[in-house]
């Protein structure tokens, strides 16, 4: 029998609609998968067993009577532990988070597939308030790499990506205010989109403001627009969340990119030092895209690195997020946390509109760039995973995760959609990640390009 943990979400559903497995036997296998990778990768904060069978009983049920309840009946998904699930504490990386609680609440993106009959396993690890690109906490110790325990999952959304890595649900919802669902993607070798701001409704509100999207974990781009579809409706308790989408982002997978106008920058104008095997995996994903009929040109876009303002903003929302907790509390948190929070406190409003000017500038000059070009390519990181449980690379002379990931956060400043395909590995089996930017709004291009480089790792 087919091992169902290698399954998409699509090939699931195509399974159940058959007759071929049920619900229940594929989240039986996605828990002895989650159950079995745990102790050594250390993905999850908490697994849902008896939940999910029994949600699982129901999807099956219902697939019996030719009724599933939507689009995602059965499938298993995982929930990084920034979003509110029903039922369940939210602790966010913390122990300054209190467990005892109602807990009664679903985040939008959680409720939309709630209602479309998805299967809840688990919560997935993240860094204490999610403030950091690799995932590890006070709370829950060290997530590692699927491909090499030794080295970092990334993060801030690496619970989520080693898990559909592994086989662990072939979905799962991240978040990321400056690369964190498209930076563990890349180290552990799969799909995930971070899409315009506002797409995926998001409450209660992140302390990052409107640098924080949540975004799709998945295995390839088929599964993303997907996934996309379910959670990117509105919702009335984000202020800031779009419109209905127009139609479906799944209709247009296949149209390819054929005639595409694609803007290739390997190294951001020179600014980003990147390994020699990151950059070749790339360039072989770019001439792909070129075989396939996109007019590709070494172009690069007109900025300079935002990463002082984007400090700024983060640094501040880090003070935010941490400014109730009691003197005990912040003595508690992580050391990196506690320096970027107490930074965070000592800027000015002053300070955090001058950030603003530099982000509204910057998005004006990718605005103007995407007049000419459909498609930004880039690496999605410089570098491949490297150790465990450290904020930066050893001897790399970088002060913070910012410093290794130049290519993420100034898209997350500009709140245009942005993916990373994965493109090959490194001599040491370490995935290599390709990043697909699109102008505001046009998640559909991303998905096309991402589909057309499909490549299950």
């Amino acid at each position: 029998m087919t091992d169902l943990t290698t399954l998409t979400a699509t090939e699931l559903l195509d399974g159940y609609r058959k007759g071929g497995f049920s619900p229940v036997e594929a989240t039986r296998a996605a828990l002895d998968r989650a159950e079995r990778i745990q102790p050594e990768v250390n993905a999850f904060v908490r697994l849902l067993g008896d939940e999910a069978l029994a949600q699982a009983e129901a999807s099956r049920e219902r697939w019996r009577r030719g009724e599933p309840a939507g689009p995602l009946d059965g499938v298993p998904v995982t929930v990084k532990d920034i979003l509110l699930l029903k039922g369940h504490p939210t602790l966010k990386g913390s122990k300054s988070i209190d467990t005892v609680g109602r807990w009664d609440e679903d985040a939008p993106s959680v409720a939309r597939l709630r209602e479309a009959g998805a299967v809840f396993l688990g919560k997935t690890t993240t860094p204490e308030y999610g403030w950091k690109g690799v995932t590890d906490s006070p709370l829950t110790g060290v997530t590692r790499n699927p491909h090499d325990p030794s080295r970092t999952a990334g993060g801030s959304s690496g619970g989520s990506a080693a898990a559909v890595a592994l086989g662990a649900g072939p979905l799962s919802l991240g978040t990321d205010g400056g690369g964190s669902v498209r930076i563990p993607a890349a180290f552990c070798g799969i799909f995930a989109l971070k899409p315009t701001y506002g797409r995926v409704p998001l409450y209660p509100a992140s302390a990052f403001g409107t640098l924080a999207h949540v975004g799709p974990m998945t295995r390839d781009a088929a599964d993303a627009a997907l996934l996309l579809d379910v959670i990117g409706v509105p919702d009335s308790r984000d202020w800031s969340a779009l419109g209905p989408a127009d139609g479906s982002l799944r209709a247009g997978l296949d149209r390819g990119v054929r005639g595409l106008r694609v803007a290739y920058s390997p190294s951001l104008g020179g600014q980003v030092a990147v390994q020699p095997q990151v950059a070749a995996a790339v360039r072989r994903g770019v001439e792909r895209l070129a075989e396939l009929g996109a007019y590709v040109e070494e172009a690069d876009p007109d900025l300079t690195d935002p990463v002082d303002a984007f400090h700024t903003l983060w640094f501040a929302g880090a003070a935010q997020v941490t400014r109730r907790l009691r003197a005990d509390q912040r003595d508690a948190l992580d050391p990196g946390l506690r320096e970027i929070r107490a930074a965070g406190a000592r800027y000015t409003a002053l300070d955090y509109l001058a950030a603003v000017d530099v982000r509204m500038e910057l998005g004006r000059r990718m605005g103007r760039f995407h007049d000419t070009y459909d498609l930004l390519l880039t690496p999605t990181l410089p570098i491949t995973a490297f150790e465990a449980g450290a904020e930066v690379p050893a001897g790399s002379g970088h002060r913070r995760w910012t410093g290794w990931t130049p290519f993420t956060y100034p898209f997350n400043l500009t709140q245009q959609p942005a993916a990373t395909v994965p493109v090959g590995t490194d001599d040491d089996g370490l995935p290599v990640g390709l990043q697909i930017v699109a102008a505001r709004h046009r998640d559909d291009l991303v998905l096309r390009a991402g589909h057309a480089l499909r490549h299950r790792s």
